[in-house]
């Protein structure tokens, strides 16, 4: 078989990492790699550093990674479309709807494979979550409630904390859940000097009726990844800075104290911390690109689907300068891949 062709726009902090992955996976070949910044990583081995997406596209390349900038998204995607590229753009979509629909239709009419990197779809903690809530084990799922806090990285100055860590959470409980937002309440905060929010908290309901909750913010001093969805049979504990799925039962045993026993609900039961494969997330998200190119079943994250999670984060954001819950229509609802 022979190499699909990768260039990678983009040698920063997420870029090193794509041409690492890109380097080792199957079936395709790095051949190119742009940053008009140059290479403060040195990720680009052997390598000559281009200086833009034109350069890049001359190269004669069959896929391309985009780790720029967000407000540089679509113009880099829109010219891998108009050369026949398909293209993996990391998330989100883009900075604005407007330019997301651009680039959705952009692929849509030329046939190509146009994926978002929501990247956390591929968490092994969340796809052993997703099997098992789909095998059932959790009964009907009542609450999704995801915290993604940390310290601000500097890196990041052309978005806010909604579209750049909100993002993944909007998307993977979607994704999780099986079913869209219908509704979303939200409230921001500036503590840090910068033009945009670094905290966010957001409440809302998807369309099956399921309760949602994500606290995002970059004011944290500790580092936080959960996820913690809570249904009929108890609740799942997913923590994707390490990998890790725990189940809390609720539990079978009678409540002997008196004062408590007229509480008409659950109770502790057993805690089951399973053990799984845990392969590299970005690995994994490299190769359902690459199935996806060849025609193959892939999970990949869509361009549409890229778009709908950023629609929800707008909406959020909308909600907080508004001070209204924002309802999001049923018929702008995308399919999600399986």
């Amino acid at each position: 078989m022979v190499a699909l062709r990768a260039g990678l726009l983009g040698l920063g902090m997420m870029g090193r990492h794509h041409a690492r992955v890109l380097r080792e996976l199957d079936g395709v070949e790095l051949v190119a790699v742009a940053d008009p910044v140059g290479d403060p990583h040195g990720a680009a081995g052997d390598l000559p550093v281009l200086p833009d997406i034109d350069a890049l596209i001359a190269e004669g390349i069959d896929i391309a990674v985009v780790a720029v900038p967000t407000r540089f998204h679509e113009d880099a995607a829109l010219k891998l479309a108009e050369a026949g590229v398909h293209a993996l753009v990391e998330k989100p979509i883009a900075h604005t709807l407007e330019a997301g629909r651009r680039m959705v239709d952009a692929f849509a009419e030329k046939g190509l494979v146009g994926a978002v990197g929501h990247i956390e779809r591929f968490n092994p903690a969340l796809q052993e979550l997703r099997r098992r809530l789909a095998a059932g084990e959790l009964g009907a799922v009542y609450q999704i409630q995801t915290r993604r806090q940390g310290p601000f990285p500097s890196r990041i100055s052309d978005v806010g904390v909604a579209k750049d860590l909100a993002s993944h959470d909007v998307d993977l409980t979607a994704w999780v859940a099986q079913s869209d937002y219908s509704a979303v309440f939200a409230q921001t905060t500036f503590k840090s000097g910068r033009e945009h929010e670094d905290m966010i908290a957001i409440t809302g309901r998807l369309e099956s009726g399921v309760i949602v909750n994500h606290l995002v913010n970059w004011l944290s001093p500790m580092k936080e990844r959960v996820t913690v969805v809570t249904g009929e049979k108890g609740a799942f504990v997913a923590d994707t800075s390490t990998g890790d799925l725990t189940f809390y039962a609720n539990g079978t045993i009678p409540v002997e104290w008196e004062s408590m026993s007229v509480f008409r609900g659950v109770s502790e039961g057993d805690v089951t911390r399973y053990a799984f494969p845990k392969r590299e997330p970005l690995r994994v998200e490299h190769e359902a690109f690459r199935d996806a190119v060849l025609g193959q079943p892939s999970d990949v994250v869509t361009m549409a689907q890229g778009l709908r999670t950023l629609a929800v984060v707008e909406a959020a954001l909308d909600s907080a300068g508004r001070g209204a819950a924002m309802p999001l229509g049923s018929g702008a609802a995308l399919r999600r891949s399986t």
